[in-house]
C-alpha cells in the first residue's frame, strides 16, 4: 500500500450500553479506492462519520496526514445514499452553494461549479431543480459538490444504495473515472459486493456488531474494470470469499 492518508489507531465507539465499535487500526493510502463492507448495523457508516469529523469517537485517534481529525474539515468530501440537494436552489446553486466561503469571487464560483458538473456528466443541466433531475443525476450533483472544494479525502456511505441496477452501475463507472482524473483517496461503505470489488483496491471486511476489521483484501483485477468481468473465476472466487466472511464474521488466516 502507498503511504497513510488516513491512519485509524485504537479506535472504539459506544454509544450508551451500545459497543458499535471495538478497536479499529486502519490505514487508507494516499490515492487508494477501498471499499468497507460488512452487515447491518456492524457500524460502517458510524466509522466512515467520525472519520469525516461528524461523530466523535470514544477513544482511539484518527488522523489525516499525521493531523488529528477533531471536526469536519475542507479536507475531507462527504456524500450520503440521499443527495441532500437543497430543493430551491439549481443544480449550478447547489454545488456553488459549498463553494460560498471559499476566498473565491463568484465569477470563479461559477467556472469551478460547472467543470465539477461537467466532470460528472451534468453539463446542459446547471439549470434544472433537484425535482427536475433523476436519482441518478441528483446523485450526480452531490459528488460535484463534495468535489467543488477539491478535497483530498472523499468519504461515500451507500451513494448509490436507492439507485435502479442499471443507474447503479452506470455510477460505480462514474467515480471510478473521477477517482482517475482526480487521483484522491475513496472510502466507499456499501453492502454490494460486486461493486466493492470493482470500483476498489482493497476491500475491508467488517465483523458483526461491535464492529472491528477482520480482513482486509487486496483487489488484483486489472483496470479499467466493467460489470462483464463478474464472470470470471477470479471475480467470483473473491466474491465468494468476502460473502463468506461478512455472513459468518471468519477472519483470514
Amino acid at each position: 500500500m502507498t503511504a497513510a492518508k488516513v491512519s485509524i489507531r485504537g479506535l472504539t465507539k459506544r454509544f450508551g450500553d451500545v459497543q458499535a465499535l471495538d478497536p479499529i487500526d486502519l490505514d487508507l493510502g494516499v490515492n487508494e479506492f477501498v471499499s468497507v463492507v460488512g452487515t447491518s448495523g456492524c457500524g460502517k457508516s458510524t466509522l466512515l462519520s467520525i472519520i469525516a469529523g461528524l461523530t466523535e469517537a470514544t477513544t482511539g485517534t484518527v488522523q489525516v496526514d499525521g493531523v488529528d481529525v477533531t471536526g469536519p474539515g475542507r479536507d475531507r468530501g462527504v456524500v450520503f445514499q440521499g443527495a441532500t440537494l437543497l430543493p430551491w436552489l439549481t443544480a449550478l446553486g447547489n454545488v456553488k452553494f459549498a463553494l460560498r466561503d471559499e476566498p473565491i469571487s463568484s465569477a470563479e464560483q461559477t467556472e469551478r461549479a460547472m467543470e465539477q458538473l461537467k466532470l460528472v456528466g451534468l453539463d446542459g443541466f446547471e439549470n434544472s431543480f433537484p425535482n427536475q433531475l433523476s436519482g441518478g443525476m441528483q446523485q450526480r450533483v452531490a459528488l460535484a459538490r463534495s468535489l467543488s472544494y477539491r478535497p483530498s479525502i472523499l468519504l461515500m456511505d451507500e451513494p448509490f444504495g436507492a439507485l435502479d441496477a442499471l443507474t447503479r452501475l452506470e455510477m460505480q463507472s462514474l467515480l471510478t473515472s473521477v477517482w482517475e482524473q482526480h487521483r484522491l483517496t475513496v472510502m466507499l461503505i456499501t453492502h454490494d459486493i460486486d461493486e466493492a470489488i470493482i470500483t476498489s483496491d482493497r476491500v475491508v471486511v467488517m465483523s458483526r456488531r461491535p464492529g472491528t476489521i477482520r480482513a482486509e483484501l487486496p483487489v488484483l483485477l486489472e483496470r479499467p474494470r466493467r460489470a462483464e468481468m463478474g464472470a470470471r473465476p477470479e471475480f467470483r472466487d473473491l466474491y465468494n470469499e468476502i460473502l463468506g466472511m461478512v455472513h459468518t464474521g471468519a477472519t483470514v488466516s
